[in-house]
């Protein structure tokens, strides 16, 4: 599938970007990866925050234990990546050490710019809800009472899909997306 959109000034980067199963096991350098973290690292945030936190692992150790924190669909397919990222989100301000309700909305921005800046240096990434929250803590070794756990991460580069169970192969491909109309209102 070709996505495509009638917005003719929309930048080609967007419809380009998607979230593939099926990753090549290489590894990944470590100029790339902290170019991939670096874009994260500029994302906005409340009173310049940054609540982000990405645990990562690329030994096969980590793999394996981050691997574990997982439901069983997507431990199928993400055993091949070669990077795999939990993101956390700091529950407080640093300035003040009250509730930051918007750590969430800004990690989410840190988790665009990273999936973004990975696709532009030639690597897919894949967001993932399936994991178990208490197992995600535990494997990453970070301090449930000061973070939140968002979502787990996998990147690398794009591998060929029959590396795939053969049910997952048929969903190898970019989603379509909502008409815009349903997604903005003027008011």
């Amino acid at each position: 599938m070709t996505r495509s959109t009638p917005i003719k000034n929309l930048d080609p980067i967007f419809l380009e970007r998607w979230s593939p199963r099926a990753f090549k096991k290489d590894p990944i350098p470590k100029e790339d990866l902290e170019a991939i973290f670096e874009a994260a690292r500029w994302a906005p945030s409340c009173y310049n925050e940054q609540p982000w936190l990405f645990a990562y692992t690329q030994t096969q150790e980590g793999l394996k234990k981050f691997q574990s924190a997982l439901v069983e669909f997507n431990q199928t397919w993400a055993s091949n990546a070669p990077v795999l990222i939990i993101i956390f989100s700091k529950k407080t301000f640093d300035r003040n050490g009250k509730e930051n309700q918007w750590a969430p909305f800004d990690t989410g921005a840190a988790w665009m710019s990273l999936a973004m800046q990975a696709h532009k240096l030639g690597y897919i990434t894949h967001g993932m809800g399936g994991f178990d929250p208490k197992k995600a803590f535990e494997v990453a070794e970070i301090d449930p009472t000061k973070y939140d756990v968002l979502a787990v991460i996998a990147l690398g580069r794009q591998g060929d899909k029959n590396c795939l169970p053969e049910d997952m192969q048929k969903g190898e491909s970019p989603s379509d997306r909502k008409p815009l109309s349903s997604i903005m209102v003027e008011k």
